[in-house]
Protein backbone atom coordinates (compact mmCIF):
# COMPACT_ATOMS: atom_id res chain seq x y z
CA UNK A 1 0.00 0.00 0.00
CA UNK A 2 3.00 2.66 0.98
CA UNK A 3 4.58 1.74 -2.26
CA UNK A 4 1.35 2.16 -4.10
CA UNK A 5 0.99 5.45 -2.62
CA UNK A 6 4.85 6.28 -3.05
CA UNK A 7 4.50 5.86 -6.68
CA UNK A 8 1.38 7.70 -6.96
CA UNK A 9 3.03 10.98 -4.78
CA UNK A 10 6.13 10.20 -7.22
CA UNK A 11 4.08 10.78 -10.69
CA UNK A 12 2.40 13.73 -9.01
CA UNK A 13 5.64 15.16 -8.90
CA UNK A 14 6.96 14.03 -12.17
CA UNK A 15 4.11 15.65 -13.72
CA UNK A 16 4.25 18.94 -11.47
CA UNK A 17 7.95 19.71 -12.22
CA UNK A 18 6.97 19.06 -16.14
CA UNK A 19 4.27 21.83 -15.71
CA UNK A 20 6.63 24.12 -13.15
CA UNK A 21 8.62 24.04 -16.35
CA UNK A 22 6.46 24.38 -19.56
CA UNK A 23 4.60 26.78 -17.60
CA UNK A 24 7.56 28.78 -16.52
CA UNK A 25 8.45 29.11 -20.02
CA UNK A 26 4.86 30.24 -20.90
CA UNK A 27 4.60 33.52 -19.72
CA UNK A 28 3.47 37.17 -21.36
CA UNK A 29 6.68 37.28 -23.55
CA UNK A 30 6.39 33.91 -24.60
CA UNK A 31 2.40 35.09 -25.60
CA UNK A 32 3.77 38.49 -27.44
CA UNK A 33 6.62 36.53 -28.87
CA UNK A 34 4.49 33.70 -30.49
CA UNK A 35 2.01 36.52 -31.91
CA UNK A 36 4.42 38.71 -33.35
CA UNK A 37 6.35 35.98 -35.31
CA UNK A 38 2.90 34.44 -36.38
CA UNK A 39 1.98 38.08 -37.70
CA UNK A 40 5.62 38.26 -39.72
CA UNK A 41 5.98 34.67 -40.85
CA UNK A 42 2.54 33.36 -41.57
CA UNK A 43 2.57 29.13 -41.41
CA UNK A 44 6.25 29.79 -42.06
CA UNK A 45 6.03 30.18 -38.27
CA UNK A 46 5.41 26.48 -38.14
CA UNK A 47 8.91 25.28 -39.29
CA UNK A 48 10.66 27.91 -36.45
CA UNK A 49 8.43 25.94 -34.00
CA UNK A 50 9.97 22.74 -34.79
CA UNK A 51 13.60 23.89 -35.00
CA UNK A 52 13.34 25.61 -31.48
CA UNK A 53 11.29 22.55 -30.15
CA UNK A 54 14.34 20.53 -31.01
CA UNK A 55 16.88 22.70 -30.16
CA UNK A 56 15.46 23.19 -26.46
CA UNK A 57 14.54 19.09 -26.17
CA UNK A 58 18.74 18.55 -26.34
CA UNK A 59 19.31 21.23 -23.73
CA UNK A 60 16.64 21.06 -21.67
CA UNK A 61 17.14 17.29 -21.47
CA UNK A 62 20.81 17.30 -21.01
CA UNK A 63 19.97 19.60 -17.76
CA UNK A 64 17.75 17.46 -16.18
CA UNK A 65 19.60 14.15 -16.88
CA UNK A 66 23.04 15.92 -15.16
CA UNK A 67 21.00 17.14 -12.12
CA UNK A 68 18.95 14.01 -11.96
CA UNK A 69 22.11 11.65 -11.85
CA UNK A 70 24.05 13.72 -10.09
CA UNK A 71 21.37 14.87 -7.63
CA UNK A 72 23.16 18.18 -7.50
CA UNK A 73 21.32 21.66 -8.51
CA UNK A 74 22.62 23.36 -11.05
CA UNK A 75 24.77 25.96 -9.11
CA UNK A 76 26.81 23.21 -7.44
CA UNK A 77 27.25 21.19 -10.77
CA UNK A 78 28.68 24.35 -12.25
CA UNK A 79 31.36 24.87 -8.79
CA UNK A 80 32.47 21.23 -10.01
CA UNK A 81 33.09 22.05 -13.50
CA UNK A 82 35.17 25.45 -12.46
CA UNK A 83 35.12 26.32 -8.76
CA UNK A 84 33.08 29.63 -8.36
CA UNK A 85 31.37 29.36 -11.21
CA UNK A 86 28.38 28.31 -9.70
CA UNK A 87 28.11 31.48 -7.78
CA UNK A 88 28.04 33.23 -11.24
CA UNK A 89 25.81 31.41 -12.77
CA UNK A 90 23.37 31.58 -9.21
CA UNK A 91 23.85 35.20 -9.35
CA UNK A 92 22.79 35.76 -13.02
CA UNK A 93 19.88 33.02 -12.62
CA UNK A 94 18.92 35.40 -9.73
CA UNK A 95 19.18 38.49 -11.29
CA UNK A 96 17.58 37.23 -14.17
CA UNK A 97 14.51 35.81 -12.17
CA UNK A 98 13.69 39.28 -10.52
CA UNK A 99 14.09 41.18 -13.90
CA UNK A 100 11.47 38.98 -15.68
CA UNK A 101 9.10 38.76 -12.53
CA UNK A 102 8.48 42.70 -13.03
CA UNK A 103 6.90 42.05 -16.29
CA UNK A 104 5.29 38.59 -14.82
CA UNK A 105 3.80 40.93 -12.35
CA UNK A 106 2.81 43.30 -14.61
CA UNK A 107 1.34 40.42 -17.22
CA UNK A 108 -0.72 39.30 -14.14
CA UNK A 109 -2.17 42.91 -13.51
CA UNK A 110 -2.97 43.17 -16.82
CA UNK A 111 -4.71 39.96 -17.13
CA UNK A 112 -7.12 41.18 -14.25
CA UNK A 113 -7.27 44.64 -15.74
CA UNK A 114 -8.76 42.46 -18.61
CA UNK A 115 -11.08 40.55 -17.17
CA UNK A 116 -12.68 42.18 -14.28
CA UNK A 117 -11.29 46.19 -15.06
CA UNK A 118 -9.33 46.26 -11.84
CA UNK A 119 -6.80 48.77 -11.68
CA UNK A 120 -3.12 47.57 -12.72
CA UNK A 121 -1.45 48.27 -9.33
CA UNK A 122 -4.68 46.35 -7.32
CA UNK A 123 -4.21 43.49 -9.90
CA UNK A 124 -0.32 43.15 -9.25
CA UNK A 125 -0.90 43.28 -5.72
CA UNK A 126 -3.59 40.21 -5.78
CA UNK A 127 -1.68 38.15 -8.10
CA UNK A 128 1.63 39.14 -5.79
CA UNK A 129 -0.84 37.65 -2.47
CA UNK A 130 -1.65 34.41 -4.25
CA UNK A 131 1.78 33.57 -5.27
CA UNK A 132 2.91 34.57 -1.60
CA UNK A 133 0.41 32.42 -0.22
CA UNK A 134 1.57 29.74 -2.38
CA UNK A 135 5.01 29.46 -0.75
CA UNK A 136 3.64 30.27 2.85
CA UNK A 137 1.88 27.09 3.05
CA UNK A 138 3.62 24.25 4.43
CA UNK A 139 3.47 21.96 1.62
CA UNK A 140 4.65 24.16 -0.64
CA UNK A 141 5.94 22.01 -3.26
CA UNK A 142 2.70 20.46 -3.74
CA UNK A 143 0.96 23.98 -3.87
CA UNK A 144 3.44 24.91 -6.42
CA UNK A 145 2.25 21.52 -8.34
CA UNK A 146 -1.28 22.04 -8.33
CA UNK A 147 -1.33 25.42 -9.49
CA UNK A 148 1.12 24.84 -12.43
CA UNK A 149 -0.98 22.00 -13.66
CA UNK A 150 -4.36 23.65 -13.02
CA UNK A 151 -3.44 26.86 -14.92
CA UNK A 152 -1.34 25.54 -17.35
CA UNK A 153 -4.58 22.97 -18.39
CA UNK A 154 -6.89 26.03 -18.25
CA UNK A 155 -4.53 27.72 -20.70
CA UNK A 156 -4.46 24.84 -23.18
CA UNK A 157 -8.08 24.64 -22.99
CA UNK A 158 -8.60 28.34 -23.61
CA UNK A 159 -5.98 28.35 -26.41
CA UNK A 160 -7.54 25.58 -28.15
CA UNK A 161 -10.72 26.76 -27.81
CA UNK A 162 -9.59 30.16 -29.68
CA UNK A 163 -7.49 27.78 -32.55
CA UNK A 164 -10.71 26.14 -33.18
CA UNK A 165 -12.68 28.86 -33.83
CA UNK A 166 -10.26 31.15 -35.86
CA UNK A 167 -9.99 27.73 -38.57
CA UNK A 168 -6.73 28.14 -39.69
CA UNK A 169 -5.12 26.98 -42.54
CA UNK A 170 -3.92 23.57 -41.11
CA UNK A 171 -2.66 21.62 -43.63
CA UNK A 172 -0.61 25.23 -45.08
CA UNK A 173 0.91 25.07 -41.64
CA UNK A 174 2.00 21.51 -41.60
CA UNK A 175 3.68 21.41 -45.28
CA UNK A 176 5.44 25.46 -44.34
CA UNK A 177 6.68 22.98 -41.21
CA UNK A 178 8.80 21.19 -43.22
CA UNK A 179 9.27 23.10 -46.45
CA UNK A 180 9.71 26.76 -45.14
CA UNK A 181 9.55 29.86 -47.38
CA UNK A 182 12.21 30.92 -45.49
CA UNK A 183 14.58 30.18 -42.64
CA UNK A 184 14.13 33.06 -39.97
CA UNK A 185 17.53 32.32 -37.75
CA UNK A 186 16.56 35.28 -35.46
CA UNK A 187 13.10 33.81 -34.88
CA UNK A 188 14.31 30.30 -33.66
CA UNK A 189 17.20 32.11 -31.40
CA UNK A 190 14.15 34.11 -29.68
CA UNK A 191 12.42 31.19 -29.44
CA UNK A 192 15.18 28.70 -27.79
CA UNK A 193 16.20 31.68 -25.37
CA UNK A 194 12.58 31.74 -24.64
CA UNK A 195 11.79 28.06 -23.48
CA UNK A 196 14.93 27.08 -22.43
CA UNK A 197 16.77 29.94 -21.35
CA UNK A 198 18.03 31.83 -17.69
CA UNK A 199 15.78 29.65 -15.08
CA UNK A 200 13.18 27.96 -17.27
CA UNK A 201 16.12 25.03 -17.71
CA UNK A 202 16.55 24.46 -14.20
CA UNK A 203 13.33 24.81 -12.96
CA UNK A 204 11.69 20.92 -13.58
CA UNK A 205 15.19 19.62 -12.30
CA UNK A 206 15.30 21.30 -9.34
CA UNK A 207 11.93 20.34 -8.42
CA UNK A 208 12.47 16.93 -8.89
CA UNK A 209 15.41 17.21 -6.22
CA UNK A 210 13.34 18.96 -3.28
CA UNK A 211 11.11 16.02 -3.97
CA UNK A 212 13.72 13.39 -3.59
CA UNK A 213 13.85 11.95 -6.83
CA UNK A 214 17.40 11.69 -8.21
CA UNK A 215 19.80 9.10 -8.77
CA UNK A 216 20.37 6.96 -11.85
CA UNK A 217 17.81 4.78 -10.50
CA UNK A 218 15.09 7.06 -11.34
CA UNK A 219 16.67 8.15 -14.69
CA UNK A 220 14.07 6.74 -17.23
CA UNK A 221 10.87 9.10 -14.80
CA UNK A 222 13.55 12.20 -15.04
CA UNK A 223 13.59 11.48 -18.76
CA UNK A 224 9.88 11.31 -18.55
CA UNK A 225 8.99 14.58 -16.75
CA UNK A 226 11.40 16.54 -19.34
CA UNK A 227 10.12 15.24 -22.31
CA UNK A 228 6.96 15.89 -20.73
CA UNK A 229 7.45 19.51 -19.94
CA UNK A 230 8.64 20.46 -23.29
CA UNK A 231 5.51 18.47 -25.03
CA UNK A 232 3.52 20.96 -22.87
CA UNK A 233 5.48 24.15 -23.63
CA UNK A 234 5.51 22.55 -27.56
CA UNK A 235 1.51 22.07 -27.15
CA UNK A 236 0.50 25.84 -26.14
CA UNK A 237 3.00 27.11 -28.69
CA UNK A 238 1.26 24.57 -31.27
CA UNK A 239 -2.16 25.77 -30.57
CA UNK A 240 -1.39 29.70 -29.87
CA UNK A 241 0.29 29.81 -33.37
CA UNK A 242 -2.61 28.14 -35.17
CA UNK A 243 -4.94 30.70 -32.99
CA UNK A 244 -3.35 33.70 -34.34
CA UNK A 245 -2.43 32.17 -37.87
CA UNK A 246 -6.05 31.77 -38.60
CA UNK A 247 -6.91 35.09 -38.06
CA UNK A 248 -3.65 36.89 -39.61
CA UNK A 249 -4.38 34.32 -42.56
CA UNK A 250 -7.76 36.49 -43.27
CA UNK A 251 -5.66 40.04 -43.85
CA UNK A 252 -6.25 41.01 -39.82
CA UNK A 253 -3.12 42.87 -38.94
CA UNK A 254 -2.29 42.61 -35.38
CA UNK A 255 -2.29 45.41 -33.07
CA UNK A 256 1.75 46.07 -32.35
CA UNK A 257 0.67 47.56 -28.65
CA UNK A 258 -0.49 43.77 -27.92
CA UNK A 259 -0.26 41.72 -30.72
CA UNK A 260 -2.13 38.45 -28.91
CA UNK A 261 -5.14 40.42 -27.08
CA UNK A 262 -6.22 41.59 -30.57
CA UNK A 263 -5.93 38.08 -32.03
CA UNK A 264 -7.91 37.19 -29.33
CA UNK A 265 -10.48 40.02 -30.02
CA UNK A 266 -10.60 39.39 -33.54
CA UNK A 267 -11.30 35.66 -33.45
CA UNK A 268 -14.11 35.64 -30.72
CA UNK A 269 -14.55 39.51 -29.93
CA UNK A 270 -15.64 40.60 -26.28
CA UNK A 271 -15.70 36.65 -25.01
CA UNK A 272 -12.00 36.43 -26.76
CA UNK A 273 -10.50 39.71 -25.12
CA UNK A 274 -11.82 38.15 -21.58
CA UNK A 275 -10.23 34.66 -23.19
CA UNK A 276 -6.88 36.88 -23.47
CA UNK A 277 -6.83 38.05 -20.12
CA UNK A 278 -7.43 34.50 -18.63
CA UNK A 279 -4.53 32.83 -20.40
CA UNK A 280 -2.27 35.67 -19.71
CA UNK A 281 -3.12 35.98 -15.85
CA UNK A 282 -2.49 32.43 -15.51
CA UNK A 283 0.57 32.31 -17.63
CA UNK A 284 2.23 35.17 -16.04
CA UNK A 285 0.89 33.76 -12.05
CA UNK A 286 2.20 30.47 -13.11
CA UNK A 287 6.00 32.37 -14.04
CA UNK A 288 6.13 34.53 -11.17
CA UNK A 289 6.01 30.99 -9.02
CA UNK A 290 8.43 29.38 -11.22
CA UNK A 291 10.85 32.44 -11.56
CA UNK A 292 10.82 32.75 -7.84
CA UNK A 293 11.20 29.26 -6.94
CA UNK A 294 14.07 28.26 -9.43
CA UNK A 295 15.62 31.78 -8.24
CA UNK A 296 15.65 30.71 -4.38
CA UNK A 297 16.48 27.18 -5.19
CA UNK A 298 19.87 28.57 -6.63
CA UNK A 299 20.74 30.97 -3.20
CA UNK A 300 20.04 28.62 -1.00
CA UNK A 301 23.35 26.22 -0.99
CA UNK A 302 25.17 29.38 -0.02
CA UNK A 303 24.37 30.48 3.09
CA UNK A 304 21.90 28.93 5.98
CA UNK A 305 19.80 32.16 6.05
CA UNK A 306 17.89 31.27 2.72
CA UNK A 307 18.49 27.61 3.24
CA UNK A 308 16.60 27.16 6.52
CA UNK A 309 13.63 29.67 5.40
CA UNK A 310 13.41 28.60 1.55
CA UNK A 311 9.26 29.56 1.67
CA UNK A 312 9.86 32.72 3.10
CA UNK A 313 12.55 33.96 0.80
Amino acid sequence: MSNDKTKNSNKSVLIGAAFLMATSAIGPGFLTQTAVFTGQLGSTFGFVILTSLILSAIAQINVWRVIGVSGLPGQEVANKVLPGLGYFVAFLVALGGLAFNIGNVGGAATGLNVIFGIDYTIGAAISAAIAIFIFLNKNAGNAMDTLTKVLGALMIVVIGYVAFTTKPPVGEAVMKTFVPDQIPVLAIITLVGGTVGGYITFSGGHRLLDAGISGEENLNEINKSAVMGMGIAALVRVLLFLAVLGVVSTGFTLDPKSPPASAFQEAAGTLGYKFFGLVIWAAALTSIVGAAYTSVSFLKTFTKAISDHVNKW
